[in-house]
């Protein structure tokens, strides 16, 4: 379990829930910035009230950092420390507040792996509206409804980013979703320890999956 992998790096390693948020919100932004033409791109980060919301958060400050044009969609109240810091991280660095209609990139940072079935309707309407809609949509982690069915209402991604491995349901998606993954910081002994094969972050921190 990925959970039990980061749970044991937070203990045992010195390496703080934050610290692994602020790595996935920067490899969000540079995997985002891969399919951004110029900077006048509007972007619209979905964010809820977890640790996916919180990455989601960061790549909005990094983003807006960068110069491009970011706005957010919150699914739920922010009201965590974590999440609530970093939403008022990202407002200070120029994200706005409100939810733009036609975004050039959508990305879901609504939910995490922890997510529950069934979703709330009010977030249905969000998916089945970003899924119609033109813009290029990018996933953090998990695309928020899918668990590893993709008969019900998911939001369907052209690219996920998984954090630290690669996560067995995502080879559930359609072939042609992208599957990167993304540097968290956890040490190799983590990974051994839990018999997961570590991927070569020694050449690039967001690497894409070939899929076999």
């Amino acid at each position: 379990d990925f959970r039990q992998m980061d749970y044991y790096a937070v203990e045992n390693y010195q390496l703080p829930i934050e610290l692994m948020m602020e790595n996935a919100g920067l490899q969000l932004a540079r995997l985002t910035a891969q399919f951004l033409e110029n900077k006048k791109a509007r972007i619209l980060i979905g964010v809820g009230n977890g640790n996916n919301g919180g990455g989601g958060l960061v790549a909005a400050r990094r983003l807006a950092a960068w110069g491009y044009d970011i706005y957010l969609d919150l699914y739920s109240k922010i009201d965590k420390e974590l999440p609530k810091k970093q939403l008022q991280r990202a407002l200070a660095f120029g994200a706005k507040l409100e939810k733009h209609s036609n975004p050039d990139i959508w990305i879901d940072a609504y939910l995490g792996f922890s997510q529950r079935l069934p979703l709330r309707s009010d977030l249905v309407e969000r998916i089945e509206y970003a899924n119609a809609s033109d813009s290029h949509r990018i996933s953090l982690d998990i695309p928020t409804g899918f668990l590893g069915d993709t008969s019900g209402p998911y939001f369907q991604a052209h690219q996920v980013l998984s954090l630290a491995a690669s996560k067995k349901i995502l080879y559930n998606l359609p072939d042609q979703t992208g599957i990167y993954i993304a540097d968290l910081g956890i040490p190799q002994l983590v990974y051994q320890k839990f018999s997961v094969p570590m991927p070569p972050f020694h050449q690039s921190a967001v690497l894409k999956l070939i899929r076999t």
